[in-house]
């Protein structure tokens, strides 16, 4: 029976010997990705994409200048690809699917180029069942898009820096431009790349751990100015992006804390989306980067340098989220593949596969909610169904809080479609520029002459209209009474009518 197995085994890695590299990875991706696609309803994150992506692009010029600069050319990209393919759930995420599973395959055939075809194989694969490729690859965010431009970007390097010519080095130079503009905090990765760069031209390619052709080793100095050339369009495109989101992160990144020692630790399980699996992959790509010595330079340094300069960053301006490191996970999964490779292949899909099982609550969980934690999910459906339902011509409906990242507004607008006449709104956010629509200053006023509304409150509240602070409370709680309460995960909805004697 033991033979029967391992003939099996060996036959099915003959199988996998027969594809292209790339291909196993990359299937694999698509088909863990596309599970529960539109399971989980978008999220906050999510609604704000929606919201941008649904403007027109001088809107979205608007939007730019006054809060999300950075993400502004992933919501013009996000307006294109609406306008062909709508604004569902499924198509809003779609972009982010595609974008990981290039980038597993890619993953394959850089780990084949540095490692070997073994290696880059079994990266590709442990990357397509981890639950961050699963959580990224399945939200409407710029995340899987900048992890698979590093990848590209990194697989451009090694082959300009292998064969190198202009057309080669273009090519890497735009990879590298699109990823500054899709994801600022993915341009750390060129601090490892300029590491290789330096090190292939102080002591040679294979010092570097790339390998070249013998006769190419006189080039090494033209490819220190070619990458230095290569990287003048980032300074130019990217630049005046990243000066202009530093003047918005007191509105955008106010809700992030100071770095400190502690979130270094809680890295791994933040970028995989499991604890558990985070730690197996640090585990095994520490032995891998043992196996590989100075080949492991780049990769070990794709990892450690985008960490460490963001954690530094980190500890003097509050940019730590761990989420803006997922395109270090592929670099991480290829120094796992060096390790896999080192042993029979049977024993290295074992591994891949315990950590497809270790994984499978959270990708189970993520495929609940986007929310963290997944105990505490936001139904913005349920919500709008209980309005939906109930809805009648002449209703309003009222939001508490309204500048919130919770996006109570959008949620409802985009799971309702046609929602009650937001009563207290003065201007939009589309004409205000901005995520958050202003409020009329006299609410009582606004109010006036209407006889429902629809009160939506973050939280699960018995009293709802008391949870209603400032002068909004004081105006609903003088002029309307509490007809019907119902609470869903994350939200409280109140029908409010008019009182008798006003």
């Amino acid at each position: 029976m033991g033979q029967l197995s391992e003939r099996s085994a060996g036959t099915a890695w003959e199988h996998l010997r027969r594809l292209p590299v790339w291909l196993p990875p990359a299937l694999l991706t698509l088909a863990v990705t596309l599970t529960g696609l539109g399971s989980a309803q978008l999220w906050r994150d999510e609604l704000a994409t929606w919201s941008a992506a649904t403007r027109s692009p001088g809107d979205l010029a608007r939007l730019a200048d006054t809060i999300d600069a950075a993400t502004g050319p992933y919501y013009l990209l996000m307006h294109g690809w609406t306008t062909v393919f709508g604004d569902s759930t499924i198509a809003l995420r779609a972009p982010a699917v595609l974008a990981m599973t290039v980038a597993a395959g890619l993953l394959a055939v850089l780990g084949a180029r540095l490692v070997d075809r073994r290696g880059g194989l079994f990266a590709g694969l442990l990357f397509a069942v981890l639950p961050g490729t699963s959580r990224y690859g399945q939200e409407a965010r710029p995340y899987a898009l900048a992890t698979m431009l590093a990848v590209l970007a990194t697989v451009l390097l090694v082959t300009a820096l292998r064969r190198p010519s202009w057309a080669r080095w273009a090519g890497y130079a735009a990879a590298v431009v699109a990823l500054g503009l899709i994801h600022l905090i993915a341009l750390t990765l060129l601090a490892a790349h300029a590491l290789v760069v330096l090190i292939a031209w102080w002591r040679g390619p294979a010092a570097a751990g790339v390998a070249t052709p013998a006769h190419l080793d006189a080039e090494r100095d033209r490819r220190v100015w070619r990458w230095l050339v290569a990287v003048v369009p980032v300074a130019l495109l990217a630049g005046p992006l990243l000066v202009k989101a530093r003047t918005q992160q007191s509105r955008q990144l106010n809700w992030v804390n100071l770095a400190r020692l502690d979130d270094l630790t809680a890295l791994p399980g933040g970028v995989a989306q499991s604890s558990v699996v985070g730690g197996l992959l640090v585990g095994v790509a520490a032995l891998g980067a043992a196996r590989l010595g100075r080949r492991a330079l780049l990769p070990v340094s794709a990892v450690l340098l985008p960490v460490l300069l963001l954690f530094a960053a980190g500890t003097v301006v509050p940019l730590w989220v761990p989420r803006y490191l997922v395109f270090v996970v592929p670099f991480a999964c290829l120094l796992a593949g060096a390790a896999l490779a080192a042993v029979a292949a049977p024993a290295a899909l074992v591994v891949v596969v315990l950590a497809g099982l270790l994984g499978l609550p959270d990708q189970a969980a993520l495929r609940r909610t986007h929310e963290w934690p997944r105990s505490a999910p936001v139904d913005y459906a349920g919500a709008a169904r209980v309005i939906g339902d109930g809805q009648r011509p002449g209703d309003a409906v009222v939001y508490s809080p309204r500048h919130s990242w919770l996006f109570l507004d959008l949620g409802i607008e985009y799971q309702l479609g046609d929602p009650p006449r937001d009563v207290l709104v003065t201007e939009d956010e589309v004409r205000r520029g901005d995520l958050w629509a202003a409020e009329c200053p006299r609410p009582a006023q606004c109010l006036a002459g209407t006889s429902r509304v629809w009160l939506v409150v973050a939280g699960r509240h018995a009293e709802p209209l008391a949870a209603v602070p400032g002068a909004k409370g004081d105006a609903l709680r003088a002029q309307f009474t509490v007809t019907q309460v119902w609470q869903r995960p994350g939200l409280t909805v109140a029908l409010l009518t008019s009182r008798p004697d006003r």
